[in-house]
């Protein structure tokens, strides 16, 4: 048992310019900025071991970004470990583009738009659809070097600001994501897929309506910062032509408005790979369009309901139903339960989860797929072109990425904090992974970060795999759910190590 220090700090890696926005297939410009986008840290210190958890409003962490980051941080004189930082990713759609870039040994870097290159006719080119580099956009360079800059700094000086604290973790409810892939009669899944038809029969996974909460105080008791941990992207406002960082934006300030504007807000993202904050089911049409052929509804029905969740009165009242519950539950906590002279462990486990495998019929189906729609769409290609083409381009990518190896190398950082657990993960982590691990965890409550210190794409369940679509192709992630299987039962093993020798059970009464 070790008293507990805690720093915070929040810093701004918002662009001065106009930014190339993050996370759909087409290229888009922002034409301003609806909230600015924040990089928040909780620096950890307790009995001689630490963390410190960094929180990003952007579509996720490249490993490149992440290894410069920790690169900036080598040789800090305050005694800082840059290995026990996790910087993970909220993972908006409304956040810039950066260089993004693999390991060495790890995957082929190339994107689909460099693949696709490869297969055109001499004297095509790929059209981008808008200008990236007019004067008053900033270029990824420029993003990177700010992102690198600020994110290290953020991390240092929350670090630098720890002081002697205490927490109470505390649990509530707030509707935001749910399932996004539809099952029809077929065996067959769409990600965004219509649900009104005769032929749907069910949405393919659950969703979790929990948040995972921690409210961290001073010595004083006076409250510093809340910590939510949700099971959702945040991919509301995703198609749009702003700056934003979603939902966590608008509860930041409300939380604020309500508990206080010095208090920090840490978003975390939890096992949210199949979920959003849209309901299928209860289809409302946005206000505008999205652009995006996946979310065409002809006609559709005039439902009461949610306002489309892809405007942003949609985003605000997503953002209200998770301030509520940060809101209402600080009211009823009882500083009796706060925790400040506890057991803490950082343990970092290099995991081999199994690279998901393409066949050779696979690649060359793929490639004779790519060749025949060139040549039925000759000339130029742009955005829409790299989106059809993107299972077959992922097939030929895996081929290169299997002759090179055949486990992924996969830092997951398992922490003892208290009473309860920190697990953080590279991955879109399909829901029933967390929930599997939730129900299992020898802890009393924890914190699952997905997107964290790498972006590794989707991890679907076997189901998913099974049925198909955008999210459980091969394309979609290094893994498949042979890994997820591992990456959950080791993950338990990890936790429950740290909590096997005094968690509590209930006890059965007749």
């Amino acid at each position: 048992m070790a008293k507990l220090n805690i720093g915070w700090s929040e810093i701004s890696i918002t662009p001065e310019k106009k930014i190339s926005l993050a996370g759909q297939f087409a290229e888009r410009i922002s034409e301003y900025v609806e909230k600015p986008l924040m990089a928040t840290a909780m620096a950890v210190e307790c009995g001689g071991d630490q963390m410190v958890i960094c929180s990003t409003d952007l579509v996720g962490v490249a490993y490149n970004l992440k290894d410069d980051i920790q690169n900036a941080l080598r040789g800090n004189e305050e005694g800082l470990d840059p290995d026990k930082t996790i910087i993970c990713a909220i993972h908006t759609h409304t956040g810039p583009v950066y260089p993004r870039g693999q390991l060495s040994n790890r995957t082929d870097s190339a994107s689909n738009v460099e693949l696709l290159k490869a297969y055109l006719a001499p004297g095509a080119k790929y059209v981008p659809a808008v200008n990236t580099e007019a004067p008053d956009v900033a270029t990824p360079a420029e993003v990177y070097e700010l992102l690198v800059k600020n994110i290290s700094k953020v991390i240092l000086d929350a670090w630098k600001a720890r002081k002697p604290a205490k927490f109470i973790n505390a649990f509530d409810r707030a509707a935001v994501g749910m399932c996004r892939r539809v099952d029809y009669s077929d065996a067959t899944a769409q990600m965004w897929g219509d649900a009104n038809t005769a032929v749907f029969t069910e949405l393919e996974g659950g969703n979790d309506s929990g948040v995972e909460l921690m409210y961290v105080f001073d010595e004083n008791d006076k409250l510093t910062g809340v910590i939510p941990n949700l099971a959702c992207p945040a991919q509301c406002v995703q198609h749009r032509l702003f700056v934003s960082p979603d939902f966590w934006g608008e509860a930041k300030v409300l939380i604020r408005k309500k508990l206080g504007e010095d208090v920090y807000m840490l978003p975390l993202c939890g096992p949210a790979g199949d979920q959003c904050p849209v309901d299928l089911v209860r289809w409302v049409n946005p206000d505008t369009d999205v652009h995006d052929p996946n979310l065409i509804r002809n006609n559709p029905p005039v439902r009461k309901a949610d306002p489309s969740m892809f405007d942003l009165e949609g985003m605000k009242k997503a953002g209200r139903r998770v301030a509520n519950a940060v809101i209402d539950t600080f009211e009823e906590l009882d500083m009796a339960e706060a925790q400040e002279d506890i057991k803490f462990e950082h343990h970092v486990h290099n995991m081999q989860l199994p690279l998901r495998r393409a066949t050779l019929s696979e690649k060359i189906e793929a490639e004779k797929a790519i060749k025949d729609y060139l040549r039925e769409h000759p000339g130029d290609v742009d955005f829409n072109d790299a989106a059809n083409l993107q299972v077959k381009l992922g097939i030929i990518k895996r081929m290169r990425v299997q002759e090179k190896m055949e486990t992924l190398d996969t830092d997951v950082h398992i922490i003892r904090m208290g009473s309860v657990a920190f697990a953080s993960n590279p991955f879109e982590l399909f829901l029933d992974y967390g929930n599997q691990i939730k129900a299992r965890q020898l802890c009393e409550q924890s914190f699952l970060i997905q997107l964290a210190n790498g972006t590794e794409g989707y991890l679907p369940t076997e189901k998913a795999e099974k049925h198909g679509h955008y999210s459980a192709f091969i394309a979609s992630g290094q893994v498949g759910h042979e890994g997820g299987d591992l990456l959950v039962r080791e993950t338990l093993k990890d936790i429950n190590n740290m909590f096997k020798d005094d968690y509590k059970v209930y006890e059965y009464r007749e």
